[in-house]
């Protein structure tokens, strides 16, 4: 009973989104602001790109990042924790797996950034899970609240872009609105975004995610100001080449659970997910040498990240 919902303390958590709105319809006006914010497409200098069942967290003296973000969100949730008094701030894409982990995690990581600095409130942001047919954007919502109702903090919500509130129609079809949000790692903004550079590694991080894994990943150290791959280990794909000979309507129509409103780049990032895993059937002997994991830190000229040889 420690989820604050529009200032008051809950003594039970919102079954559905519909449930939060029809108590709570401020949310309507915070997800109308969101909307009325300009999307920004955020190029790879000074950016975090947080990717599915992946999290991350940073704050405002953290000389590495300006902007951490996630996009692709369709059946899935963006989550940003952020401390009010520090501004330190943790975002995840959910998409149901390993949610009560990674929930204790961003807490954590959030309140040990905002040591040393005054008071204030955990805040909570939700974007995302549009109305799908399926309803498995409500079942993300769900597993998300409950593990936030659940955690020993009061914990105050104060957006939850998600369900209608994060739906449109296009013809006959739901779908998002905004896929995607990055955060201001210095000012605390938050707004709909894009990435079109969603490195480094990402067909390495999405084979994670391809071949099962459930955890959610914390893909960063702000202690030194590196961002942190792996290591991990999956068994050998079974049939690579079926599927790359499949067309992108296949691709989309089986591994995806919302074929309908994928952005273009689903079934090109797919194909070369699986052509990695094809050549990497064993990450733990052919990426993670000495089962170390990938480091990766911030050029100072460049301000991309490139990988610490060791």
């Amino acid at each position: 009973m420690v989820l604050v919902l529009n200032g008051v303390l809950q003594d039970d958590c919102p079954m559905d989104t519909n449930s939060l709105f029809l108590q709570h319809p401020v949310y309507r006006d915070y997800a109308q602001q969101l909307h009325s914010i300009q999307a920004k497409s955020v190029g790879p200098v000074g950016l975090l790109y947080v990717g599915q069942r992946e999290m991350a967290a940073s704050a405002p003296h953290d000389k590495h990042v300006n902007i951490i973000g996630a996009d692709d969100a369709t059946t899935c949730i963006i989550v940003v924790v952020r401390h009010s008094g520090s501004g330190a701030v943790a975002l995840a894409h959910f998409d149901g797996s390993g949610v009560d982990e990674a929930v204790c995690t961003m807490v954590s990581r959030v309140q040990e950034l905002a040591v040393g600095y005054p008071e204030g409130r955990i805040e909570l942001q939700l974007i995302g899970g549009y109305r799908d047919a399926k309803g498995y954007g409500e079942d993300v919502f769900f597993s998300i609240m409950q593990s936030f109702h659940n955690h020993l903090l009061e914990i105050d919500l104060t957006q939850a872009c998600v369900g209608e509130l994060n739906t449109m129609m296009r013809g006959e079809i739901n779908c998002p609105i905004i896929y995607g949000v990055g955060v201001n790692i210095k000012t605390g903004e938050i707004f709909p975004a894009s990435f079109p550079d969603r490195g480094p590694d990402r067909e390495l991080r999405d084979a994670r995610i391809f071949m099962g894994a459930q955890s959610v990943l914390d893909i960063y150290d702000s202690s030194l100001g590196m961002l942190r791959i792996g290591p991990f280990n999956y068994d050998p794909l079974r049939g690579a080449d079926l599927w790359l000979s499949q067309t992108d309507e296949f691709l989309l129509q089986h591994l995806s659970s919302s074929p309908d409103v994928e952005p273009p780049h689903f079934a090109p990032q797919t194909r070369a997910t699986i052509r990695f895993i094809q050549e990497n059937q064993f990450p733990a002997v052919t990426v993670f040498r000495d089962n170390r994991p990938r480091y990766f830190r911030r050029d100072d000229a460049t301000g991309f990240w490139v990988l610490v040889r060791y």
